[in-house]
């Protein structure tokens, strides 16, 4: 239930255009019959998607896969906030946290006592929607708050998150874009007659129940938007390029103004306008026979009737002739964005522009990936497209380093531009881009979830699905001319919109203020009829399946190394590990070391051709380097297996130190030092690392600015020359066995014949919460973020049952006892969670976390609500039940494959054990008491200290308030970062 963030819609859409096949394919659309049922498809497409269109004008698309006993559903309308009424921006958003509240059928514990009163809710808030004299006002709000909560007696909370949880669904959610607005859920393969069941009843007749406490929620995710500078600048980057059409004229939250004068009839006229079977689709990808499912889907849905959608009028927006630059103040490190305006998604010209993105940014040999980020030009940079519905757009994005003006920022972004222009990029850019897109093509196709995903996006667009699978063949026969030409066409040095982000105060916010709320019921106990009658309906079992280390994963060995492999039998991709039990607790300066790799050639090839080599490898690596473990990673086709792994052995035993680099990664370094001072979630990091560790902490554990100063590029490539000495594991996903990637790397791997030992770890040892402490760090910022930590006991293998069903009921999710008590019934928080954290490795502690954001007037309600939580457990054998429930079924309908059974593998041996530890948690969960969580909940919360992990505005909180809650110490930037 969230605001789908834009970046993510750029990803999802953009890769909706990349779902082709490997090799030339004759993509036609073709008509079939089965089961009674006419469905349309595309031949040769590899998600075998199937179209059907109901007699009701309902869209349901079908994409069957059985590797995973699972479904990804998404319920999508073709509404969003473009749609929004001028005069209640933000409503199709609030429209969709709302439809989680029930029907007259579920989410009422007695619905003919409770609706006259929401009727009276109705009323007030039409009233109060007109009025405009603050202090009637307020007295209208004292109503509506003491009517609400007359009308919440008969409510019964996160009923609908009860019965998915109860079926064993993940990431129940929803959110709201432009365009769309889609409902989402992850279910067991068996739970497909509940799950139909439950959206029917969802969208037969939604009640906006509990409406007040909802907005407020809504109010708090508002705020988080102004305490977001990216959100600020997308929003004034759009709102320059359309100031037309209703991308830039509206946002997706919604004005101020508008949140406080919400109309129920105005959400209610909404929802019968938008959401009827001719604008809306199902799409499910997952274990299940489409002949079986478009039936109960049919059966499901045709009680809605089709019904004229209101015209939508495309805002038309006149050519830009001139550069448009805008500012935006806030916090965070300065960056320059740039817009360009293309036509929309259902185009060729929308289709080309994702080619576009792809040869400014790839990760490794775009424009920008070799001229700004390889030579360190710009702190960071990047290209992509942004594909809607009404028109596209180019994004490109720069950071500068430290003393460029954003001036310059523009103007390198700019010369990638140029360079498009005149065709001043490889002749063989836009063939490695079509292997790697074949290779992308393969990687989406092996989860059901991103097929699912692709198919969505394609739907909310009015993308053609046949379009989409020919893009790799339309771009196959493009020429530099057709690229010359097309980027002349749409991107010239006088068409973009530029938005600079500045450091400042921004004096122009006004956030939404806290109205006066009474708790209200949750009702956590009862239980609709409709409830019982969903969990009473039949299901099918499904049987976990274990991992069994012995069986699942080969062994070789490459002489004294290690190899473990797991057979890739479903395509042709490869993954490749080598694994270091050590980082940079062994060695502060292997990160550096890692991260410097990136920059350097070899004596025969530069760093730029060595990355234009892996791209048209379609392979690429990496090196990370942890706390305590470093990882090498490539990937890539199994047939260009033997030269990616040569390419990159000859990169890091021959790398030559390049002192010019060297000069600007540091450079890059104490920018992005400085930068991460600048970020509150990094802030927030540094906090909760300190009241874990104390003073001298994992976050902190850096060189100093002096031992950064004296860094040599010899040190550097010599911890990059002598990696492969020290003792380390091969780990491999692919077509190969473990004998095969053993022949083949024991000719390229060389190892010596004693492999060293790492140089002794640093320990940080977790101190003990001896008592209530208040980390507090200052940050402009609307909002208060406040966690609560707390060092508990060494781990202890037979709690974890016991530890994943508490977490289950008292924390989790939506339908937890924390969320319930926090948000849904005092409306203190939009993000609000609690777990019992076991270690990753067997010597270390548990950990007690407890979050929420919340406005900064909140902050004592929220402190007082959390910590009535963490010392009295409320009791709901309803929900208890649920939890245990839904904890059996998540865990038998979850399947760990592909190199995820390694690193299962890794994670078992760190904590002493040799079995899937999932097995326990599936056979003790059921004999686990409500007493027993309970008592749990009294050894390990009740009563204990707590460190208060607080970053907010000093402004804006006071300093006898956070005295009450322990020993206050303001930590300075230098103490949290170490330098």
């Amino acid at each position: 239930m969230n605001l789908f963030k834009k970046i993510t819609i750029v990803t999802s859409v953009a890769a909706a255009s990349f779902c082709g096949y490997a090799q030339a394919q004759d993509f036609q659309w073709k008509e079939g019959k089965s089961n009674g049922y006419t469905y349309k498809y595309v031949t040769n497409d590899p998600t075998s998607a199937r179209y059907y269109k109901l007699k009701n004008g309902l869209t349901v698309i079908l994409s069957a896969t059985n590797k995973e006993p699972r479904i990804q559903t998404y319920i999508a309308t073709k509404a969003g906030s473009k749609t929004d009424p001028a005069s209640h921006t933000g409503l199709a958003h609030y429209l969709e946290h709302m439809l989680f509240k029930g029907t007259d059928k579920f989410g009422s514990k007695d619905w003919a006592k409770e609706k006259p009163l929401l009727d009276k809710v109705d009323a007030l808030y039409e009233k109060y929607n007109q009025t405009k004299d603050e202090t009637k006002r307020k007295e209208i709000y004292k109503e509506i708050d003491k009517v609400s909560g007359e009308a919440a007696n008969y409510a019964i909370a996160n009923e609908y998150d009860k019965m998915m949880s109860g079926m064993g669904a993940d990431g129940t959610n929803a959110f709201t874009s432009f365009e769309q607005t889609v409902y989402v859920e992850d279910i067991p393969a068996n739970a497909v007659d509940k799950f139909l069941a439950v959206q029917f009843e969802r969208f037969r007749a939604p009640v906006l129940r509990l409406f007040h406490t909802e907005l407020e929620a809504v109010y708090e995710e508002k705020n988080r938007t102004l305490d977001d500078d990216t959100d600020k600048v997308y929003d004034k980057i759009f709102e320059t390029l359309f100031p037309n059409n209703n991308y830039g004229k509206q946002t997706t939250i919604g004005k101020i103004e508008h949140l406080k004068n919400p109309s129920l009839k105005a959400i209610r006229e909404y929802y019968d306008n938008y959401y009827v079977p001719n604008n809306m689709g199902v799409i499910m990808s997952g274990d299940f026979n489409p002949d079986e499912m478009i039936a109960k889907i049919d059966k499901a849905f045709s009680y809605m009737k089709s019904k004229a959608v209101p015209e939508y009028v495309v805002g038309q927006e006149k050519p830009i002739s001139s550069p448009v630059i805008k500012e935006v103040v806030g916090p965070n490190p300065e960056s320059v964005m740039m817009g360009f305006r293309f036509p929309g998604a259902t185009t060729k010209d929308a289709r080309l522009l994702n080619l576009i993105g792809n040869m400014l940014t790839n990760g490794q040999a775009g424009l920008i990936d070799l001229d700004l980020v390889k030579k360190q030009k710009l702190f960071n940079a990047y290209a992509f497209p942004y594909v809607l519905k009404d028109y596209s757009v180019l994004i490109l994005q720069g950071r500068p380093t430290e003393g460029q003006s954003l001036d310059e920022v523009k103007t390198l972004l700019l010369q990638e531009i140029e360079k498009l222009r005149k065709g001043e990029f490889s002749d063989d850019l836009i063939q490695s881009i079509v292997n790697n897109e074949k290779k992308s093509i393969i990687q989406k196709d092996e989860k059901y979830s991103s097929r699912a995903s692709i198919l969505m996006d394609e739907f909310t667009s009015d993308i053609d699905h046949k379009a989409s699978l020919e893009y790799l063949e339309e771009i196959s026969k493009l020429t530099k001319k057709d690229i010359m030409d097309f980027a002349s066409k749409y991107l010239q040095n006088n068409n973009y919109v530029a938005v600079y982000k500045k450091k400042g105060e921004d004096k122009s916010i006004v956030k939404v203020d806290k109205p006066t709320i009474t708790p209200v019921s949750v009702n956590r106990e009862d239980n609709s009829p409709f409830l019982k009658k969903i969990q009473e309906m039949p299901e099918n079992t499904i049987s976990p399946v274990w991992l069994n280390f012995d069986k699942d994963i080969e062994k070789s060995k490459v002489k004294s190394v290690d190899v473990l492999s797991v057979k890739n039998t479903d395509n042709e991709l490869f993954r490749l590990y080598y694994y270091f039990d050590s980082g940079k607790w062994n060695n502060k300066m292997l990160p550096l070391a890692a991260e410097y790799l990136q920059y350097l050639g070899t004596k025969d090839k530069s760093s730029e051709a060595i990355s234009k080599e892996f791209y048209k490898l379609a392979s690429s690596f990496n090196v990370s380097a942890g706390n305590e473990d470093t990882y090498v990673s490539l990937e890539g086709l199994n047939d260009n297996f033997d030269k990616t792994a040569d390419l990159f052995e000859d990169l890091i035993k021959n790398c030559q130190a390049d002192e010019a680099a060297l000069t600007a990664y540091k450079a890059r370094l104490k920018k992005a030092r400085a930068n991460a001072k600048q970020n509150k979630g990094t802030i927030m990091s540094g906090l909760r690392s300190y009241a874990q560790y104390g003073s001298q902490n994992p976050f902190n554990n850096v060189l100093t600015d002096a031992e950064l100063d004296a860094l040599k590029a010899e040190d550097l490539v010599n911890i990059l020359h002598d990696l492969f000495n020290y003792k380390h594991k091969i780990l491999h996903y692919g077509p190969k066995s473990a004998h095969g990637v053993a022949s083949s790397l024991t000719l390229i791997h060389k190892v010596p014949a004693t492999l060293k030992e790492m140089p002794k770890s640093k320990t940080f040892a977790q101190i003990p919460t001896d008592k209530n402490k208040v980390l507090f760090a200052n940050y402009d910022m609307v909002q208060a973020e406040i966690f609560w930590v707390r060092n508990a006991d060494n781990y202890n293998p037979e709690l974890s049952p016991t530890i994943s069903l508490f977490n289950n009921y008292f924390g989790g999710g939506m339908g937890s006892i924390v969320f319930q008590t926090i948000r849904e019934s005092k409306a203190l928080a939009y993000s609000t969670y609690s777990y019992f954290g076991q270690p990753n490795k067997k010597e270390n502690k548990n950990m007690i976390t407890a979050y929420v954001g919340t406005q900064a007037d909140k902050l004592n309600e929220s402190t007082t609500a959390m910590n009535e939580l963490l010392t009295t457990l409320p009791k709901s054998e309803q929900l208890f039940e649920t939890a245990k429930s839904g904890l059996r079924k998540t865990i038998a309908a979850e399947r760990i494959t592909q190199d995820g059974i390694i690193f299962s593998y890794l994670s078992a041996q760190k904590l002493g054990l040799d079995y899937d530890r999932r097995k326990s948690v599936y056979d003790q969960s059921p004999k686990i008491s409500f007493a027993d969580i309970n008592t749990f909940h009294d050894n390990e919360m009740k009563g204990k200290n707590y460190t208060y992990c607080l970053v907010a505005s000093q402004d804006k909180v006071k300093d006898e308030d956070l005295l009450k809650l322990g020993e206050l110490k303001k930590l300075s930037l230098t103490e949290i970062f170490g330098y």
